[in-house]
């Protein structure tokens, strides 16, 4: 949910999993537990008398999800000598990787890469399509080196410190646990439960909120290890948010700034913008005297856009450096566990985290085997009801339906959800098509592929498998753009005022090939860890042939074209990603104007047009008097190069500044432009 290109959550640990060999045939079985309790896979780890481990891995949600068979033989200082993996990515794409060291050298091959390396001395190497048992090698790998550091192959270093013991039981049964910190991949520490003898291996791993994977036998203990990981993961990002936060209290200006105007989509000449209390107090021109100014930024000529708005994510702990370091002060949630965003909301307006405004959209699924269990899952009207009455009570501004919601109680349910003040929006429930939708109660549909389907699918077609993704791939090639039905249906979204988050950058995995660096993130990737960049390399669809490749990138432009279309019609349009926050809502922006929207009017669709769909215009999306200084400053100009908004020099959320190159620094992540700092006024009278 967070990334199309890591979509299944392990995959964040970027593939460092597995289990030590031993002496002795045994085997240790894990359950995967997603939301509540709910089973959606399992993971078998034999480690045989030969010291040969094989692993049988298997996880589905929401219609999608890995299969996965590996087999691995470690050496002495528990790295691999020989590793491989074989099955099927969570979209379908065929995962095929091998690693073997034979001395100092090391080779290794995948369905995206293949290289060789001289190698001196322990090292681990990192899988790219790995399933979640390998931390096992790595917390046993670094259990024996006495300086606490393992390098990677192909690149970088792991490190690994303890954050905390708990004592299970299970009947007569006890366990001692410890809780680690893996740092060194990705953007953010791996934690993972181990056990605590001689050779510690993998006990669980927990993604508070979603995913429990957790040796079979100990599944009551899942949420108590849950409760101690937040505890743990809280102090690290109280940690992050005190370190990275300049409280910016008292008078404060951003002298010589281009503001740009959202509501107009255009530039305005350079100004010197007042803060106070979090608020915008004044916007001036350039050089205009000011009194008891207490500190300023120089903006020196750069552009000053409202926050950017990411109208599509499902929003997690550790996501928030990235969006604010993006410019990103608000997002609209789409779902995610109500227990665990309500915490995260409670932290971020306290404080306690680094995270952007959070806008919630409450999730409604319908009850089948095919069923994402986040937000309420119903089975008949009244259950709908119960959960509309939930996000009502909360302030939630709309709601989203998804895959499985029953389509006969949907007149219904969208119906109640108007009578109590909020909007309805989501995907199109299976078996049927947008059309039906929109005719039943939607005022807005999420995903370019969900308005699409409407032309594409039979009343046979299931939209909760993967078929959702691989019909549009192969058949929207093929659609007239200027024929009559399309026409017909470009026009009732613009007559009715349909909201469309068409998430594209997200579906830029519809044509990329292995070995392919995703298009998606291009721009980005020479900027990214090692592991991360390596990991824009995978594929996630099945693109057997160049016929095929042809054919899906043709889809996916027209994909593009068909947001144009929609918006020089005057359908509505928000920008969400669905994708990795920040980086992906840039993209998103570009694609608008690939798809013919001027850069100026991709930057309204990020910030006006975000406001007003959050109904948060009153108070953000304009740099005007009165609202919240939400505020970006780029070092460029995107009303011209929308591909500038990347290189942002300062954020401003309300009474907090931060400087997005020491953001990205501490996430691993080489800056784009240097910021703009804070300094004292020169002058405090006219």
């Amino acid at each position: 949910m967070l990334d199309h290109k890591r979509p299944t959550i392990w995959i964040l640990t970027c593939g460092l999993w597995a289990a030590p060999a031993a002496g002795a045939a045994e085997t240790t079985r894990y359950v995967a537990l997603v939301h509540g309790g709910q089973k959606a896979g399992q993971q078998l780890v034999t480690r045989g008398a030969d010291g040969t481990t094989r692993v049988e891995f298997i996880f589905k949600d929401n219609g999608r999800g890995p299969e996965l068979t590996e087999e691995y033989v470690l050496a002495a200082d528990g790295t691999y000598t020989r590793y491989q993996v074989k099955g099927t990515s969570t979209f379908g794409a065929p995962v095929d990787e091998s690693f073997s060291r034979n001395g100092s050298a090391a080779e290794w091959r995948s369905t995206s890469d293949r290289d060789r390396q001289e190698v001196t001395g322990s090292a681990l190497y990192s899988p790219l399509g790995g399933s979640p048992d390998s931390i096992s090698v790595a917390i046993t790998a670094l259990s024996k080196r006495p300086d606490g550091r393992l390098p990677l192959i192909p690149s970088g270093a792991l490190t690994m410190r303890g954050l905390a013991d708990m004592e299970l039981s299970n009947g007569a049964d006890r366990r001692k646990v410890r809780l680690l910190a893996l740092t060194g991949v990705g953007f953010s520490p791996i934690f993972a439960w181990a056990t605590t003898d001689d050779s510690p291996r993998l006990f669980a791993f927990i993604f508070p909120g979603f995913l429990q994977l957790v040796e079979d036998g100990w599944q009551a203990s899942a949420g108590a290890l849950e409760e101690r990981q937040r505890q743990a993961e809280a102090d690290a990002l109280v940690a992050l948010e005190r370190h990275l936060a300049h409280p910016v209290t008292g008078v404060t200006v951003l002298r010589n700034a281009r503001v740009f105007d959202s509501e107009r989509a255009a530039l305005g000449a350079p100004s010197d913008v007042y803060l106070y209390r979090g608020r915008i107090a004044a916007v001036l021109p350039a050089g205009s005297p000011g009194r008891d100014v207490e500190r300023e930024f120089d903006a020196a000529g750069r552009v000053l856009l409202p926050g950017l708005f990411d109208m599509h994510t499902h929003l997690n702990r550790w996501s928030g450096g990235l969006h604010v370091a993006a410019g990103v002060t608000t997002v609209r949630d789409m779902g995610n566990d109500n227990a665990n965003l309500q915490s995260l909301m409670d932290d971020a307006e306290a404080g306690r985290l680094l995270a952007p405004d959070v806008v919630a959209a409450g999730y409604i699924e319908g009850e089948s085997p095919f069923a994402s269990r986040g937000g309420f899952v119903v089975k008949d009207l009244a259950g709908a009801r119960d959960a509309i009455d939930w996000y009502a009570a909360r302030g939630y501004p709309q709601v989203k339906i998804y895959n499985s919601f029953p389509r006969e109680i949907l007149r219904e349910t969208a119906a109640y959800a108007h009578s109590r003040g909020l909007r309805v929006s989501g995907h199109v429930p299976a078996f049927l098509r947008a059309q039906d939708a929109l005719d039943q109660g939607y005022d807005e549909i999420q995903h370019i592929n969900q308005v699409l389907l409407n032309f594409v699918v039979t009343p046979e077609t299931d939209t909760r498998t993967l078929e959702r993704f691989y019909l549009v791939a192969e058949k929207v090639a093929d659609l007239d753009f200027d024929g009559k039905a399309v026409q017909d249906f470009i026009g009732l979204l613009a007559a009715k005022q349909i909201v469309i988050d068409p998430t594209l950058a997200t579906f830029d995995f519809l044509r990329q090939r292995a070995g392919e660096m995703s298009q998606a993130y291009a721009a980005v990737a020479d900027h990214m860890p090692p592991d991360v960049k390596r990991g824009l390399l995978v594929a996630d669809m099945n693109i057997p042939d160049d016929q095929t490749a042809a054919r899906y990138t043709k889809s996916y432009q027209k994909l593009v074209e068909f947001v144009g279309r929609m918006y020089r019609a005057g359908v509505p349009i928000v920008a969400g990603t669905d994708a990795t926050p920040g980086f992906a809502l840039h993209r998103e922006l570009e694609l608008y104007v690939m798809a013919g929207l001027t850069p100026a009017q991709a930057l309204q669709v990020a910030t006006w047009n975000g406001a007003k769909y959050s109904r948060l215009l009153g108070d953000r999306g304009s740099i005007s008097t009165g609202k919240r200084a939400d505020l970006v400053l780029v070092d460029g100009d995107p009303t011209q190069n929308i591909s500038d908004l990347r290189k942002v020099a300062l954020v401003l959320k309300a009474g907090t500044a931060y400087y997005p190159s020491d953001v990205y620094e501490a996430l691993g992540i080489k800056p784009f432009t240097e910021a703009v700092r804070a300094r004292a006024a020169k002058t405090t009278s006219p």
